[in-house]
């Protein structure tokens, strides 16, 4: 349990950032954003990104993972020999746990990992995930782009522009977009989310997020305003 005092935020005054607003070849457009300190500027709490974290891979888990116990071996319907007599111990199926080729002894079944979360807990994690990122320093505010068709070298010559090689990088946009999605498939360890919808794990484990201005303008309007 989250107590109500993990889930407030900090009485001091966040610091506030600025950052620029850059083109997709990485040069300045002049304008400067400052972010909203209720969503770039709490303090980190590494409690709350944990269980978010932990419910999001979880729940991820199919749990189909099965063996098959005495009840599902095929085979051993008849006593393998009689109940005296014979020196040997007892036995009653040749499917028995302890026999070669017998059923599992406590082996894995179908089962759900679903783990629920609060939902003040889960989008107070979104906003302590991007305030850790802001801290850090590997936020871009980018122009909002799109393109008519797929093609991969657009998003690798921006990836190169803001000098992002092999290392993860999270690009958030406003809404579906599937030109750019489908433009970046093909590059690894680069994800395109809607900002709306990218979760805590998604921007925690990119080392680098490119934000696209709209896409900035919504989160605030989203997160802060929770």
């Amino acid at each position: 349990m989250i107590d109500d005092t993990q889930m407030e935020t900090p009485a001091a005054e966040p610091r506030p950032l600025k950052l620029p607003v850059k083109c997709i070849d990485g040069t300045p457009t002049g304008d400067t954003v400052e972010l909203d300190p209720r969503l770039f500027g709490l303090e980190r709490n590494d409690h709350v990104l944990y269980l978010a974290v932990k419910a999001e891979l979880a729940n991820k888990r199919q749990g189909t993972h099965a063996v098959k116990n005495r009840a599902l071996v095929r085979g051993g319907g008849r006593k393998p020999w009689r109940q005296k007599g014979r020196g040997a111990a007892r036995a009653g199926s040749t499917r028995s746990p302890i026999w070669i080729g017998g059923g599992a002894i406590h082996g894995p079944q179908p089962h759900y990992y679903l783990q629920k979360l609060p939902l003040k807990v889960k989008r107070l994690a979104r906003r302590i995930a991007l305030s850790v990122k802001a801290q850090s320093g590997v936020i871009d505010l980018i122009e909002d782009f799109d393109y008519n068709k797929p093609r991969t070298r657009s998003i690798a010559d921006i990836l190169k522009a803001f000098e992002i090689k092999d290392i993860s990088a999270l690009l958030m946009v406003d809404g579906y977009k599937p030109a750019i999605a489908k433009s970046a498939r093909n590059i690894p360890r680069v994800e395109v989310r809607d900002a709306s919808q990218a979760s805590t794990y998604d921007i925690l484990r990119a080392r680098r997020l490119l934000i696209c201005r709209s896409a900035l303008n919504n989160l605030v309007g989203g997160l802060a305003s929770e």
